[in-house]
């Protein structure tokens, strides 16, 4: 299991990487898409969940755009054995269902999935590509789907070239106040 403190270092260490194909750093994304979370108000295991959901890239080392290589590096599932026991299910609900939050609102939305990033379109193929009806149905009858889905919006809009957000550590309070025993603190 990782520490917050463990969490900031994998960004201090990684989160300077560029996001694959898109015009910021991980970290910038990851920062970026809590932001918008927060925006939207967003309690605080949703903004930690949107902080944390790419965080399963940062884990391994699979190079630069592995999508182009027609690799998924599942990166939904990596981070969750390092973050369960810290985190309660509704954090790694949201961060472990964003990936087929993709693939429903590519099934639901008009116009959804020509709007994704080229990247976001490769790895849509990889991860299963779109719902059908039967599919995008059940996706929404499992736990944490509707916050999947929200963090998924906002994880699509995260790819802002140059756009001002809070600090780490700012979004890194908000997450310790999440941690599994520990004592709620005044937003």
């Amino acid at each position: 299991m990782l520490s917050l403190e463990d969490i900031e270092t994998v960004f201090a260490r990684r989160g300077i990487e560029q996001y694959s194909g898109e015009p910021v750093t991980q970290l910038e994304h990851a920062l970026q898409s809590a932001m918008l979370a927060e925006e939207s108000g967003g309690d605080d295991e949703l903004v930690t969940a949107c902080l944390l959901h790419d965080l399963g890239h940062l884990l391994h080392d699979l190079g630069e755009t592995p999508t182009l290589r027609g690799v998924d590096d599942v990166h939904q599932f990596a981070a969750l054995p390092f973050l369960r026991g810290l985190f309660g299910e509704r954090v790694l609900g949201a961060i472990k269902l964003h990936v087929d939050a993709k693939r429903y609102l590519c099934a639901t939305r008009p116009g959804y999935q020509a709007a994704l990033s080229d990247d976001s379109k490769r790895s849509l193929l990889l991860q299963g590509g779109v719902f059908d009806a039967t599919q995008a149905e059940a996706f929404l009858t499992q736990p944490g789907a509707t916050d999947a889905v929200r963090l998924r919006i906002w994880d699509d809009l995260a790819k802002a070239e140059g756009a001002y957000t809070p600090s780490l550590a700012h979004f890194m309070a908000r997450a310790a106040r999440c941690v599994l025993g520990s004592t709620p603190q005044p937003a």
